[in-house]
């Protein structure tokens, strides 16, 4: 099968790229499912792994975490799918990637591809979606109605913020105050129904005080938190819970004690990484999603489409993503 992978970790000035290889077409056992992939969307992940994890002796690195596709075998202890089904799904961060024409992948995990998307569409969401969804309502505890707290989402017009600024209007009461630098960011931001906007370029604290608020019920750092720490444990309420999603360098978690602030920390690949006791979590919030997307409650997150699954559109991506000037996700689609 067509796949785009490598061996050795490498940098983007390194010059190296991703290598087109054909690779053994995998087989479903289990709680597998093999899935025809149509269209992938490409993540901060993918760059991380790429310039972090080299591949194991005499074996390729296939990277790629989220995909919407069609099932074309289905494991032995598969229920809940059948051949023909078109799915989306995030995938496990300890097996080979979706950028191939075909890729094993847990049933647990996977959901039904909402009916009125195409793939490329689809395969903008899950990755996000996961991520969203188990920050604010695992992670956070987020209240979910009749409530007058209020979030900041640093990093709202990204991937996860686009998705995280709609679970939040739609499933919850929260005031919304979103962070975004550009034009387009902020009226796309404005577009998802944001409350409140904020400029991430400048101390954020301050300018949310500017819109009358003095303090914040729960704060989301999606990127550079280091950038934002001292405004975000400023912002914070006393007993205020803080959620985030990169890798720091260094945190002073001791800054948050005064004010008893709670650390929480989402890691999308942890219940596949682990296998825990709810890793089906993940199948039944895709499938709660897709029915939002098809009635028309949640959009597409859908940024830029960069044409066929190739190493040329693939190294572009990952060359967008680490500018941090995307919006919205990168798909690909076709091979």
């Amino acid at each position: 099968m067509k796949s785009f992978a490598y061996q050795s970790a490498f940098s983007l000035d390194s010059g190296q790229t991703l290598q087109e290889l054909d690779l053994p077409q995998p087989v479903a056992q289990g709680h597998d499912l093999l899935v025809e992939v149509k269209a992938i969307s490409v993540n901060p992940v993918d760059a991380k792994v790429r310039q972090w994890m080299s591949a194991e002796p005499g074996k390729a690195k296939v990277l790629g975490w989220d995909a919407a596709g069609v099932v074309k075998a289905v494991g032995d202890k598969v229920s809940d799918f059948k051949v023909g089904d078109e799915v989306w799904y995030a995938g496990d961060l300890t097996r080979p990637g979706s950028n191939a024409e075909f890729q094993l992948v847990d049933a647990r995990i996977v959901g039904r591809k909402p009916s009125s998307l195409g793939f490329a569409e689809a395969a903008a969401m899950p990755l996000t979606t996961i991520t969203a969804w188990e920050m604010l309502f695992d992670r956070l505890e987020v209240e979910r109605e009749h409530s007058d707290k209020t979030i900041l989402v640093i990093g709202a017009a990204g991937g996860v913020g686009s998705i995280m600024v709609q679970l939040l209007k739609h499933f919850t009461a929260l005031k919304v105050i979103g962070t975004a630098s550009r034009a387009e960011t902020v009226a796309w931001l404005k577009e998802l129904g944001v409350d409140y906007l904020v400029n991430h370029r400048q101390p954020v604290a301050e300018q949310v005080r500017a819109h009358g608020i003095k303090e914040v019920d729960y704060v989301v750092s999606l990127t550079n938190t280091e950038d934002h720490y001292e405004n975000i444990v400023d912002i914070l309420k006393p007993q205020g819970k803080l959620g985030l999603i990169d890798d720091p360098k260094e945190l002073d978690v001791v800054a948050l004690k005064q004010k008893c602030i709670s650390l929480h920390w989402e890691f999308m690949f942890t219940r596949s990484m682990f296998h825990t006791d709810d890793i089906n979590a993940q199948h039944e919030l895709l499938n709660q999603v897709a029915e939002l997307v098809d009635q028309g409650k949640i959009k597409s997150t859908l940024g830029e489409h960069f044409g066929e699954i190739n190493v040329d559109n693939l190294m572009r991506a990952h060359a967008l993503l680490e500018s941090q000037a995307a919006k919205g996700k990168i798909v690909l689609e076709g091979f």
